[in-house]
């Protein structure tokens, strides 16, 4: 393909052949090979060529590959030529000068390096430019050198028309001007005081100056420093015409009759368009930027003013005109026939006037003869004279043209802004694309015929004003200083000093600076004077430029001169394709000689309407006696002054506002993303609570209340309810809501007189009812006449009891103001227990609450408030119908009055809070002694335990607790007494003396600073304190090794039948201890923790490791490294930030799928893996990995939004180094606006998109939503093939790099994907559900069949999906079955919406509208840590709420392992189940009961915390204990689970738990702790673990899933 690419090269950049030079030598042999064997075989060729192409061949031959690599590229590439040039008899020359020369290809081609005539100067020898201090001021030797009077004319009478027909032909051999990559910029400083740039502008304005395009193989080292490119062919080919592409010549072809294609007229080339086939700076007067308006020429830089445009045109008209001559010729010849022949003729009529006829003119000598053509001439184009010589021309240049027609008449022209002059201002003509005087043919006919009789300017150091303070510059500052540019182009090119170059070419040396030019010196001594101090009085230091053109007198001086003749003879005598080159075939001797007598006069009458007599036959210079002399010499005075130099803002303050208005929506994606999730979550809160009202109603038979219906108003800050008013017969006002669920009742008959206020305004429908005691009732009615007939309702029924109600109106707003509201009730009573503490415990009154922020009446209300029965309750945390409140309230209630006074609570509240067991004891007789005579009856006796058992909502029946009731009393003696005494109740609690010392009310508002405060050791637990309970000193020391006889107490719990257990069954084992200071303890968990987590940390530091290593390599390469990049001098940091953020998003995204890899997870668990990769933390690691690459996403977002910014001000020139293949380099400098940046790439579009796909993603993905709406977070995480789809695709656009991401995408990918196909393989496999149990607090039992080749280990789970809720919405559940079964079960608890569904589904009226239970997909099973309970010798198990289900499957596996002798490592089990109540999940129970029955080797020890009640001993708390031990004595099981497994109140003492299982095994190494519960419980345990494994005893490792 390489090969190919040779022959059709002309089609492509010349860049890319340009690269073929490099290729190895064996490479370059076919291509040498196929190229001339193809002209050896279709053209006719001169005998040179074919002994070349026969060395070649027989070269080739020598390699067997080789010959058969040329014979393939030789028979491809005659079948491609010979359709289109099989018929053309000579052979074609490149249009990018590849090939001219056989010997060494890219001689004279398209893009290829300038070639030096002496040694580079360098600062540094390679590449650093020589500037400022050593070398002056570029502008400063402009402003002394070359300023001064224009109007002089040539002393040579050289024309216009040769001045531009000399740029023509410079066009021709020369483009060196295009910027380079990546952007370098040598911006000139305006000195201080200059006239023309300065006008006090603030900053000081700079020319701005980029360096060139360079050949990036050079500027390596000294022996090899920085060369530019020639972006055209050093050869007179014609590629001022045709362009130097076959794909530019194509764009200018009609293909019709060989001829190129013409605009709006025949003779006219086309106009406007031209892509980026023509350079298209901006017009530094009108600011037009763009190529709509240009020309298109072969010429890229044509329309760089319309002179050189005219220029071009000519020769547009004149292949034209040779095409039509061949055709005229041979009719019968092809479009590609008449077109090369055209363009043969053309370029050697081009190469005749250029060297035979202007050259002379120009230099003053003619060249001498032509040698022939010699091969082993370069022809390159050199820096001296492409920067400097050739810039000779400047000084010729005039400040305006003339026009005429071919009767002499100089017509005025017509400015920009509509005025008329003499002649076109040549500052205000550059790439001017709506010229008003050059629209038609005949305007470019009269252009030519003025500049053919206008006189340039003379030749010498003096240079117009349009070129030195006019020329046209970028847009930030659009004038410029052509002399200036020259000058700093001449150090970017590291040319030699002008002496050096003198010495170069022989000539004699100067030895002062009058040398240089005496008779200037005599005339203008200043300048030299000037010149001198400018570069330190140091001749050699004189750059080549303004040297050379100082010594010009009447022409080009010597130097220039010697380097102009120098490049065109190597022009000339290199050119195999020169048209006197008679070994090429192309023309014969007639042909030649034809040529050589053609003139450009000859050219211009051909071409245009101009007859020979109306123009000089010699059109380079006008003498005395030619036709239409001009009106008179141009003087810059005598035309329409120059532009004033402007500065544009690329982003001017529209831009500011959209771009700033995009920023902020694209942030505000993840608030619509929130938005909409806010929505989804109220839509399914609102449906499943409709789902719930429905489900209850459906269930429950509620009262239907048919009273008069109002809204409650319940203060300002909060909502009003709907409420149904019913009076009964007792004239108690019952306010429910309107399903039936009573809210209040209010005892109205007790209240005399009652007092109502009523709204006067507002519709008059507002009704408040004062309520003594308790906060008032406020009613909104519908209308006045509901509330008419409420009042009718109390009068006629409190009428009957002649009970008097009083009535007040006033307004609305005052009536609200009145009420006592439910929050202002609860300050109150707040107050009021504050208070009552207050004078209790002693506590100072700053602590008990201030008073003097409540209003008088507050403050009366609260010292006077009196507390409800239902108040009191709520005080209490139960019930206002519990036995223990109603007794506890009548004893307090010493006067009767329904209502408790401070003075009646602080009489009982003072003995809980500093009574002694004795009165605490005496006070709880009273309070069920109902007859006061000092005994308490049987019935008594059990109606104050029931109080007890009533609060645990014991599971014991009736008979039970009798039973338990005569226990107690047996144990005590008493069973033979009727009734007791209190001395006998005390008796009964002698055993528990010390907890009744500590046994309070837990009443709201006791959590205050107080000196009686609990200490945090006195908690119920399993871990009993002995009578000798330790000291505080030795609590405080636990860690140090102190644990009492915690290690016994639960030594002795390992019996059967713990009633019957012996405290020396186990003998407790003595170890050395030593105590560790707070240092020895955080370096002891800090190795633990090392140590527990070793897996976690080492891939925690692969994981971000990889991602900071990716990350820091882009950030190094393109802040340090990608200088061919063009970063550092454009947006260095937001580049840098924006690549560096997204390699390391290109390693997490992708590699962020394997965490979610379950089944390779749970099989990677059973291998050696799970030594080295903490497999149960992958969600933790998804969550943390996703966490990050949204942040670096948030950080690559900002990186880019800097960059597009950057973007939107820089130059065209740097956005084409930066993004080569999205933009090029056409000079129009102005880049490209935000919105294309944004929507009209596909980055900037896909990067929207995956900002707002993320935003939902993430924000559907957050703890809160997830739980809410499971189904919202499941769908829109189903969006992450989108996210990779379009991360893909936003990367594979390459701006900055190649494509990277799918590097790292593909084999996490292919994982991930394989992944999936396992469980898509068995999700669709139905299974049918076998037996379903609706179990109390909402559990949901389901056994179904166990699908066929289905493994699993106890505590795994699995995806369910029920058919009857969506196929598509799994939900993840642990198994309850154990692996030995033959069916699976789970457990499920309806809290949400999806199980609130499937509980209802599986309800037997469903069943039985179903005829069947609804069947399941199954997607399973997955590994997660609990599994590996077998891995510890013993292991501890916790479970949270319905987190026990786990512990269910394990506990029964181990039991089954054991029974069947299967060895198993595990060997004691510590099953701890923290619940709210034992009711709560009685389905665990059954399985404990279980446990226990088959347990026969005492593997599992069972604790049950119920967290309903107080932590704290409380007195109800106190008794509950009492009770629970006499229970446990009698009937060897708890009297509130039914289980051998003691029941504990309040929470687990897991440090105190873990002290003692290290005292128990001691033997034992390492103890795996396994918990699964709500986030609180497994921190604790976690916290728990860390602080136990400060000691030096056995490990603690912890495994937790949170639900």
């Amino acid at each position: 393909m390489q090969l190919l690419y040779h022959r059709s090269s002309s089609y492509s950049s010349p860049h890319l052949y340009k690269q073929v030079t490099y290729y190895p030598t064996s490479r370059s042999l076919f291509v040498h090979l196929a190229y001339s064997s193809y002209w050896v075989v279709l053209r006719r060729v001169s005998s040179e060529t074919l002994v070349t192409s026969c060395t070649w061949m027989l070269s080739a031959i020598m390699d067997l590959s080789s010959k058969i690599c040329s014979v393939v590229v030789l028979l491809t590439v005659t079948a491609i030529s010979s359709k289109s040039e099989s018929n053309v008899a000579w052979e074609i020359q490149r249009y990018d000068g590849w090939y001219n020369n056989l010997a060494y290809h890219s001689r004279g081609a398209a893009g290829e390096s300038l070639t030096r005539l002496l040694p580079a100067r360098y600062s540094d020898g390679v590449y650093q430019v020589r500037g400022e201090p050593r070398l002056p001021n570029a502008r400063r030797v402009s402003n002394a050198a070359m300023r001064g009077p224009s109007g002089l004319p040539s002393s040579r009478n050289q024309t216009v028309l040769s001045l531009f027909f000399g740029y023509h032909v410079v066009f021709e051999v020369l483009e060196a001007r295009q910027p380079g990559c990546p952007p370098e910029f040598l911006d000139i400083p305006v000195p201080e005081g200059d006239p023309v740039f300065r006008w006090n502008a603030t900053p000081a304005p700079l020319l701005r100056f980029q360096r060139a395009s360079w050949d990036h193989h050079t500027g390596k080292s000294p022996n090899n420093p920085r060369t530019q490119v020639n972006h055209v062919s050093s050869w007179i080919d014609g590629s001022s015409v045709y362009g130097s592409s076959s794909s530019g010549v194509d764009a200018l072809r009609s293909f019709s009759l060989g001829q190129l294609a013409t605009g709006s007229e025949w003779n006219l080339p086309k106009k406007g368009g031209g892509g980026n086939l023509m350079w298209s700076a901006p017009n530094p007067s009108t600011r037009e930027t763009g190529p709509a308006g240009l020309y298109v020429l072969g010429n890229s830089w044509a329309n760089e003013n319309v002179f050189t445009l005219a220029e071009g045109v000519l020769w547009f008209r004149y292949h034209n005109y040779l095409a039509t001559k061949l055709h005229v010729a041979h009719p019968d010849w092809s479009d590609e026939q008449l077109f090369q022949g055209a363009r043969k003729k053309l370029i050697a009529t081009l190469q005749s006037i250029a060297l035979y006829e202007w050259l002379p003119s120009y230099l003053g000598d003619p060249l001498p003869p032509y040698p022939g053509y010699q091969k082993y001439v370069d022809p390159g184009i050199s820096p001296e004279f492409a920067v400097a010589a050739i810039r000779f021309g400047l000084t010729l240049v005039p400040s305006g043209v003339y026009m005429r027609n071919r009767s002499c008449h100089y017509r005025a022209v017509v400015n920009d802004d509509g005025t008329t002059s003499p002649a076109m201002r040549l500052c205000n003509s550059f790439w001017n694309r709506h010229n008003p005087n050059l629209q038609t043919a005949a305007n470019v006919d009269e252009l030519i015929l003025g500049m053919a009789s206008q006189i340039a300017e003379r030749e010498d150091n003096v240079i117009v004003e349009d070129l030195r303070d006019y020329m046209y510059g970028p847009l930030r500052f659009s004038r410029s200083d052509a002399v200036a540019m020259t000058i700093q182009r001449g150090r970017d090119f590291g040319l030699p000093s002008y002496t050096r170059v003198r010495e170069a070419l022989n000539l004699p040396p100067l030895n002062t600076w009058a040398d240089l030019n005496p008779e200037l010196n005599r005339s203008n001594p200043q300048l030299f004077t000037e010149l001198s101090e400018l570069y330190g009085n140091d001749l050699s230091s004189l750059e080549l430029f303004p040297g050379g053109l100082l010594e010009a007198v009447g022409g080009p001086g010597p130097v220039f001169s010697t380097l102009i003749s120098d490049q065109f003879q190597r022009i000339r005598n290199g050119d195999r394709f020169w048209f006197e080159n008679r070994q090429n075939g192309l023309f014969t001797e007639e042909e030649i000689l034809s040529i050589r007598n053609t003139t450009f006069h000859d050219v211009i009458v051909a071409v245009t309407s101009v007859e020979p007599e109306d123009i000089q036959n010699d059109v380079f210079f006008w003498r005395n006696g030619d036709p239409c002399p001009q009106p008179e010499q141009l003087k810059a005075s005598g035309l329409p002054p120059c532009t004033p130099p402007f500065s544009m803002d690329y982003f001017d303050s529209g831009s500011k506002a959209g771009f700033g208005i995009l920023v902020i929506v694209l942030f505000l994606f993840p608030v619509v993303s929130f938005l909409v999730a806010i929505g989804v979550a109220f839509f399914r809160k609102y449906r499943f609570k409709k789902f719930q009202k429905m489900s209850n109603s459906s269930k429950k038979d509620n009262k239907s209340f048919t009273g008069i219906t109002a809204e409650e108003w319940q203060g300002l800050d909060e909502a009003s309810q709907s409420v149904c008013l019913e009076l009964d017969e007792q004239l108690r006002l019952q306010v429910c809501v309107p399903a039936g669920g009573l809210l209040r009742s209010l005892n109205l008959g007790g209240q005399s007189p009652l007092t109502l206020l009523l709204s006067s305004d507002r519709q008059q429908r507002t009704l408040l009812l004062k309520v003594p005691k308790e906060y008032d009732l406020v009613l909104l009615f519908e209308d006045e006449e509901r509330r008419a007939a409420f009042l009718g309702l109390l009068h006629s029924s409190l009428g009957e009891q002649e009970q008097h109600i009083s009535m007040r109106s006033m307004s609305e707003k005052d009536l609200l103001r009145e009420a006592v509201t439910r929050a202002q009730r609860a300050q109150i009573v707040e107050v009021f227990f504050r208070q009552a503490f207050a004078k209790v415990l002693d506590i100072d009154k700053r602590d008990a609450g201030d008073l003097r922020g409540l209003s008088s009446s507050r403050t009366r209300e609260a010292l006077q408030c009196e507390l409800s029965g239902s108040e009191f309750a709520a005080a209490l945390g139960l019930k206002p119908s519990s036995l223990f409140v109603q007794s506890m309230f009548t004893l307090a209630d010493k006067d009767g009055n329904g209502y408790l006074s401070m003075q009646e609570f602080l009489d009982v509240i003072a003995i809980f809070m500093k009574g002694s067991p004795e009165e605490k004891s005496r006070l709880l007789f009273a309070m069920h002694d109902i007859d006061g005579d000092g005994f308490m009856s049987r019935k008594e006796f059990s109606t104050l335990l029931r109080s007890f058992m009533e609060i645990s909502s014991s599971c014991l029946s009736k008979s039970q607790g009798q039973e338990v009731i005569e226990a107690m009393l047996k144990a005590a003696g008493f069973e033979a007494k009727e009734q007791i005494t209190w001395e006998d109740f005390h008796l009964l609690l002698k055993d528990h003396e010390n907890e009744l010392q500590f046994a309070q009310l837990n009443i709201k508002g006791m959590e205050m600073e107080g000196k009686n405060r609990i200490n945090q050791q006195h908690r119920v637990s399993f871990i009993t304190r002995q009578k000798n309970r330790p000291s505080a000193e030795e609590n405080k020391d636990f860690l140090n090794g102190s644990t009492g006889s915690d290690g016994a107490e639960l030594r002795r719990r390992h019996g059967k039948r713990m009633g019957l257990s012996s405290a020396k069954l186990y003998v407790k084992p003595q170890r050395e201890r030593y105590t560790r200071n707070p240092v020895h303890q955080k370096v002891q968990q800090f190795k633990r923790f090392v140590e527990n987590y070793r897996r976690h940390i080492v891939t925690f530091c692969i994981i971000y490791g990889i991602s900071a290593g990716v990350a820091l390599e882009r950030c190094y390469y393109y802040g340090v490294q990608a200088v061919s990049s063009g970063v550092p001098e454009t947006s260095a940091v937001g580049i840098v930030v924006s690549r560096g953020s997204a390699a390391a998003i290109s390693f997490l995204f992708p590699y962020m799928l394997l965490t979610v890899s379950r089944n390779l997870i749970t099989k990677c668990r059973e291998t050696f893996l799970n030594r080295y990769i903490p497999f149960d933390a992958a969600i933790d690691f998804h969550r943390l990995m996703a966490m990050t690459a949204i942040i670096l996403t948030v950080v690559h977002s900002l990186g880019h939004v800097v960059n597009l910014y950057v973007l939107s001000i820089s130059e065209l020139s740097i956005l084409a180094c930066l993004f080569p293949q999205v933009l090029s380099n056409n000079g129009s400098e102005k880049p490209m606006a935000w919105t294309f940046w944004f929507f009209q790439t596909v980055p900037g579009m896909t990067g929207i998109l995956l900002l707002l796909v993320l935003s939902f993603i993430y924000v559907f993905a957050s703890r809160y939503f997830r739980r809410v709406s499971f189904r919202g977070f499941w769908v829109t995480h189903y969006l992450y093939v989108f996210v990779y789809l379009l991360t893909v695709i936003h990367g594979s656009f390459a701006l900055l790099q190649q494509p990277r991401f799918y590097i790292y995408l593909i084999p996490p990918a292919l994982l991930f994907l394989f992944d999936k196909l396992i469980s898509l393989n068995r999700k669709k496999v139905e299974i049918p559900v076998v037996k379903v149990e609706l179990l109390p607090s909402g559990v949901t039992y389901l056994e179904f069949k166990r699908p066929q080749g289905f493994v699993y280990r106890s505590g795994q789970w699995v995806r369910v999906a029920c058919l009857d809720l969506g196929t598509d919405e799994y939900h993840p559940f642990t198994l309850t079955s154990a692996p030995h079964e033959e069916t699976l079960s789970l457990h499920i608890r309806a809290v949400g919406p999806w199980t609130s569904q499937l509980r209802e589904s599986y309800s037997p009226q469903r069943r039985q509208e179903a005829g069947g239970y609804p069947k399941l997909y199954l997607d399973g099973p997955f590994g997660e840590g609990h599994q590996e309970w077998t891995d510890f010798e013993v292991s501890v198990l916790v479970g949270g709420g319905i987190g026990v289900t786990p512990f269910a499957s394990i506990l029964k596996d181990l039991i089954f392992k054991s029974s069947v002798k299967f060895k198993v490592q595990c060997k004691k089990v510590y099953f701890i189940w923290v619940t709210r109540t034992q009711k709560q999940f009685e389905w665990v129970s059954d399985i404990i009961r279980e446990v226990e029955e088959a347990d026969v080797q005492d593997l599992v020890s069972v604790h049950i915390y119920i967290t309903q009640l107080a932590e704290k001993f409380d007195l109800r708390t106190t008794m509950l204990y009492v009770c629970e031990r006499h229970f446990q004595k009698v009937w060897n099981r708890s009297m509130f689970t039914g289980l051998r497994s003691i029941t504990h109140f309040g929470r687990p003492p897991f440090l105190s738990f873990f002290s003692s299982l290290q005292e128990v095994h001691p033997e034992v190494g390492k103890i795996g702790v396994f918990s699964c519960g709500p986030p609180g419980l497994t921190k604790n345990v976690e916290k728990a673990c860390q602080q136990i494994n400060k000691r030096d005893q056995a490990h603690f490792i912890h495994h937790y899933e949170n639900f």
